[in-house]
């Protein structure tokens, strides 16, 4: 299984000198943030999701941390998305709580599955499914599920319709004993989710019952 702290990806404009910078925030960071970082640099996910460090924003909480992840089967890249971890250790009156975990995940669509009427609200399910697998308790839930489709023309015209879905969501995790939430958790659950939206089987015979997206014909090319 591939560990969650990953690689670096080469030519990332500054990223290397931005997550070293975000390291050294970390370590006069408060402990519960310390911790919560740290079990989602040590998490063990399943292999088909590579996963790194990037770039936290820094305007939305005094403390944040951020990954990036990519579905890949092969050569392709299935699924893609970003989560989030902030920490105000003073709260904050939307969140109810001190953590907030934010994300953004994006896969294309076959264009059957894109013209579903239940879609978004599948796709939503799956979240608040994959958080409720796994045992978490979590908070003031948010977010929304976008269709887009894209046509080509003129000197494009040659390339077939495609379509894809967007889930944007973010929720408070409960924080357990010293403050901190199970991140780790949360994160496993997250990739379940982006396992999911990526149209890959179950990872264990528990989870036979998931019902996920077919892979999508030609996805994208590393």
């Amino acid at each position: 299984m591939a560990a969650a702290q990953g690689r670096l990806s080469d030519g990332a404009g500054g990223m290397d000198d931005a997550n070293e910078g975000d390291r050294d925030e970390s370590r006069s960071a408060p402990l519960p943030f310390r911790a919560a970082v740290d079990a989602l640099r040590t998490a063990r996910l399943r292999p088909q999701i590579e996963i790194e460090p990037t770039p936290a924003p820094k305007r939305l909480a005094p403390f944040a941390y951020a990954l990036e992840a990519t579905v890949v089967d092969g050569d392709q890249d299935l699924a893609d998305g970003r989560l989030v971890l902030l920490h105000d250790p003073a709260g904050h009156d939307a969140w109810h709580g001190t953590f907030r975990l934010v994300t953004l995940i994006r896969a294309e669509l076959e264009s059957e599955m894109a013209v579903d009427p239940l879609l978004p609200d599948v796709c939503w399910s799956w979240l608040t499914g994959a958080l409720q697998a796994r045992g978490l308790t979590y908070g003031e839930p948010s977010g929304t599920v976008t269709r887009a489709s894209s046509h080509y023309f003129g000197g494009l015209a040659e390339r077939p319709a495609t379509s894809q879905i967007e889930i944007r969501a973010s929720w408070t995790p409960r924080e357990g004993l010293g403050g901190a939430p199970d991140s780790g958790a949360h994160l496993a659950a997250w990739c379940d989710l982006l396992a999911q939206v990526a149209g890959l089987p179950p990872a264990g015979p528990g989870d036979a019952s998931v019902v996920t997206l077919p892979q999508r014909r030609g996805p994208q090319s590393r």
